[in-house]
């Protein structure tokens, strides 16, 4: 494969990105397979490093998700590089290009890994997602003796069971929440934490159809502005909310000043 295919490979995945350049180094790297110029817009693969067309097709989609980030976001793109929306953007695009046939996805297709995604799926996250659902009729019993003795809840999970009060509040939530075990625990707290009904039933959808958690949390972290424009905008509008609270805590600082001078 050279870079004029992987050129082409890539704007089958999305088309409308402004240009960019594909280089093969034609060398070994120890640190990186590959790395994005945002300034130039270049992406470089160190091509040795791959021993298939589809590994360096991995690297170059990688590379690409960064293009599409830093020349399609709205707001700026901050010096950290892998943020929530690279990752949603980077696996979004893998899946378009495994419907495409560019990437082959090799988790789904070689047998050893099909049989150790398997058991660890039903051995380990559905059992427990499983242990902890049933472990929130527990809590549920332990909150009910706390009131009944007119004792700290948090108190008894923080120093006698030793676990932290807000995970098990987390857990807590699942005795009143018919959240598919499946998913694992890590993924039900983030559906657990979904306080609209409607919404929390779309995000336990998308992690049972599969989406990373990365993809639900982009799409947890709702409309995003079109153009920059609309960003400015909002962020106009979170900053004078921010001068305003910061300007009624300074008015209440300086009278603290004052009365402490009294005194």
């Amino acid at each position: 494969m050279n870079q004029d295919q992987v050129v082409h490979n890539l704007l089958l995945l999305d088309s409308k990105v402004p240009d960019f350049i594909v280089t093969f180094t034609g060398k070994n790297s120890d640190r990186v397979d590959g790395l994005y110029k945002p300034d130039s817009c270049e992406i470089i693969i160190h091509n040795k490093n791959h021993e298939t067309d589809n590994a360096l097709m991995y690297t170059a989609i990688h590379e690409f998700a960064h293009h599409v980030q830093f020349t399609g976001s709205a707001k700026p793109v901050t010096s950290r590089a892998h943020t929530t929306d690279f990752w949603n953007t980077f696996h979004r695009l893998l899946e378009r290009a495994e419907e495409l046939g560019i990437y082959t996805n090799v988790f789904e297709s070689e047998e050893e890994f099909i049989v150790l995604t398997k058991q660890i799926k039903q051995n380990y996250l559905h059992e427990n997602g499983r242990m902890m659902k049933e472990m929130a009729s527990i809590l549920f019993k332990a909150f009910e003796l706390c009131s009944r003795f007119h004792v700290s809840f948090d108190d008894y999970m923080d120093r006698v069971i030793g676990l932290h009060r807000s995970t098990a509040r987390t857990i807590l939530k699942m005795q009143t929440m018919d959240i598919d075990p499946s998913i694992g625990f890590e993924n039900m707290k983030v559906v657990a934490s979904v306080k609209d009904e409607t919404v929390r039933a779309e995000v336990e959808k998308a992690f049972l159809k599969g989406s990373s958690p990365d993809m639900v949390k982009a799409m947890l972290a709702g409309r995003k502005p079109e153009n920059r424009l609309d960003y400015l905008l909002e962020e106009k509008e979170r900053l004078e909310k921010m001068l305003e609270s910061v300007t009624v805590r300074l008015a209440k600082v300086e009278r603290e000043i004052e009365n402490e001078k009294y005194v």
